[in-house]
Order: C-alpha cells, then structure tokens, then sequence
C-alpha cells in the first residue's frame, strides 16, 4: 500500500475514534438510559390514563459559582445536566418540574454580578417550552443556611424565578405545598416568622377546603378555596430522622456514611418543626433533597417521605430524577437512573488506549517499512 495511503487509513481512524467517543459520551449515552424510564401507571383504576398529572422531580443541581467553581468542573458537570435534562423533557414530555432546592452552590455568598452570571447559566440549561411549567424551591445554598440568609438574599431568589417561597399551586386537581425549609428553626428570625405565618395560613386554607359541615365552615369565613385533598409537600430539608441507616437501594448513601447522625437544622428540620408540618397539612407525600443521596421513610407510619438525590455528577456517579404520576386520589411514582460517570471515563480511556495503540502500531510499522527498505537498498549496493 502507497505510504500516502496508509497514513490516510490512520488519520480517518483516529477521526472515527475520537468523534465517535465524543458523540456517544456527549450526547447519545443519556437516551439509551432514559428511555429506559417510562412514567408509573395511576394506581386508580377506572379512570383515563391522562387524568393523571405527569409531574419530574430534581433536586441539588449545584450550579458552581465564581469562587469555588473550577472552570472544567462547571464546564463538564453543568453539561452533564443540561443534556440529561434537554433528552428527558424530549423523550418524556412532563407537564411540570419541581427542582428541590439547591440550584446553585454559591448563591449564599455571590455578587450580584455573579449571581446574574449564574442564573443566565441555568435559564440555558433548564430551559423548556411554555407545554411544560418549572417550580423552583429555594435551599440553603441558595440564600445561604439560616445564619447567613436575609430578606434580600431571598427577595434575589424569589424575583428571578417569579413566586414566593413558600406557597401552594394546584394542577389538575392535586395540591402541591412548597416550603421554604429554610426558615423553619423556630427561633423568632424575621424571616421565620413570615414563612411560618404564611403555612399555618395555607393550612387553615387546607383544612377549610377539605371540611364539608356547615358548623366547621362558618369557622372558615375568607380563607382561600383548594381543591379538598390533602397535598403533596416539596422542600429542600428532609424532615427529622436520626440517620440513613435504614436507607437501601442504588443511589442511597455509601454503606460507610448511613450510620453517621444527622444534625437537626443542619443535615435536617428539627423534630419540632417536622412535627409541625405534618400536623398542620397532614400530606399524602413528601418529596425532600439536600443530603444527595436517595431515601424512603415513613412517618407516624403514615407520612411518606422521598430523599431525591442530586442531579450532578459532581455529587453522585450516578444521578436521577423522581417520575410522578399524581391525580386528586393517588399517586406513583418512578425513579430514573442518568448514565454514570464512570460509565464516561471508561470509554473515554478505552478509546484513548484503543487510539495509542493504533499510533504505536502505525509507527511500528513504518519503522519496519523503512528498515526493510533500508534492507534493500545496502543489498543492492553491495551487489554493484
């Protein structure tokens, strides 16, 4: 073969390799692993598949800022969530999003400069079409943890994503209660005292639209109609529990960390502050992240509650996301597993290797073409 020939062979072969590696890493390794998903069955029979609300749960997305954040670090992981994201809502088309707080890493300490920067960051990655509706819960990286937030660190939050922290929304006929779980030390805190005036508001507000005696409904003058079932609560914090001890599964806490104790409004809410959500809204199911790892408790032997993990590679090899099929009377729920990181480095590596031995064997090659032709030329000359 010509040598202009074989080194032809070599450069498409490394083109092939390379691209190759770089499209499957990039783009095509989040569809096989999504579609591997599929939204859970209603549990209620009788009723059409498409009275249920199809609603995609996220939580921890840990947008790095300008000081801690390495630029490679933002580059590959911010990547890693936009294209999961982008492929999920395509292939699965919810109708609404709640990401549990924690959207940025350094929202407790940035400039507004950075802020700005951050939040132009993920309206371009999160972004989605006016089919599907996204609800952002505030957490403590986001306003900084309950010593460090204040009312303008909130005020930043809630105008760039245009709600309150701590509000109900309705869809379909299923109440969603948003807490801003932040502000639940119970220690009087100007902030505390608005949020906690807010909930026992939006619980006199539940309990009034679930009562049906003319007696209990005089009590009930003015408050604000909902539709009569109990709701589903989303916050950052998890409620109180001692450990992950009892948590099993793929995306639960490394066996070496489940025993370690949780400290109450720090890792989680205070028994107190738990205690009284659910007495106030008595809730079908809580959905909570901040501790990264998945999780399923009961309360009272009768609350469940969800941990969701984080999103990003940079906080689990392998992230996922909470599929809910909610209508008014009951609930299911999937979870769905992104491709791991290791999964990417592995073929990353194995094409690097595989390109190196490609390189080595080529110039092991022309070396032994050249040898031989150095062979031929000192017989010939030998023979004149």
């Amino acid at each position: 073969m010509p040598r202009f020939s074989v080194r032809w062979v070599v450069a498409v072969v490394l083109i092939v390799c390379v691209g190759g590696a770089f499209l499957f890493c990039e783009y095509l390794i989040y569809y096989p692993a999504i579609l591997k998903c599929g939204w859970p069955e209603p549990r209620t029979a009788g009723r059409p598949a498409d009275a249920a609300l199809r609603a995609m749960v996220l939580s921890d997305t840990h947008l790095l800022g300008a000081v801690g954040g390495h630029w490679f670090d933002k580059l590959r992981r911010e990547w890693q969530m936009e294209r999961a994201f982008q492929t999920a809502l395509w292939l699965l088309r919810p109708e609404i999003v709640f990401i549990l707080g924690d959207i940025f890493d350094e929202g407790k300490w940035s400039s507004q400069k950075h802020w700005e920067d951050d939040v132009r960051r993920f309206h371009r990655m999160f972004r989605h079409s006016t089919d599907t509706e996204l609800v952002v819960l505030v957490g403590n990286h986001d306003i900084g943890f309950h010593y460090e937030m204040d009312w303008f660190k909130l005020q930043r939050f809630e105008k760039v994503f245009n709600a309150s922290s701590t509000r109900i929304i309705t869809k379909k006929g299923v109440n969603f209660l948003l807490v801003n779980s932040v502000a639940l030390h119970g220690d009087g805190c100007p902030i505390c005292q608005s949020v906690e005036k807010e909930l026992m508001k939006l619980s006199r507000d539940i309990k009034c639209s679930i009562q049906s005696s003319s007696e209990e409904m005089e009590s009930c003058e003015g408050s604000q109609a909902y539709p009569p079932t109990a709701p589903i609560m989303l916050q950052h914090y998890p409620l109180y529990r001692v450990s992950d001890a009892s948590c099993t599964g793929q995306d639960a806490a490394p066996p070496e960390e489940r025993h370690l104790l949780f400290r109450e409004k720090y890792d989680v809410l205070s028994k107190e502050a738990s205690q009284r959500l659910l007495q106030w809204f008595k809730p079908r199911l809580i959905l909570s992240g901040h501790t990264h790892s998945g999780c399923e408790v009961l309360h009272d032997n009768k609350y469940p509650e969800i941990s969701v993990p984080s999103f990003s590679w940079r906080n689990r090899n392998n992230p996922s996301f909470i599929l809910a099929s909610v209508s008014a009377a009951s609930y299911s729920l999937s979870k769905c597993f992104l491709p791991e990181e290791s999964t990417v480095i592995g073929v990353y590596c194995s094409a690097g290797a595989c390109l190196l031995l490609l390189v080595l064997g080529h110039c092991l090659w022309m070396k032994g073409l050249l040898q031989c032709l150095s062979l031929c030329l000192l017989g010939k000359h030998k023979s004149l």
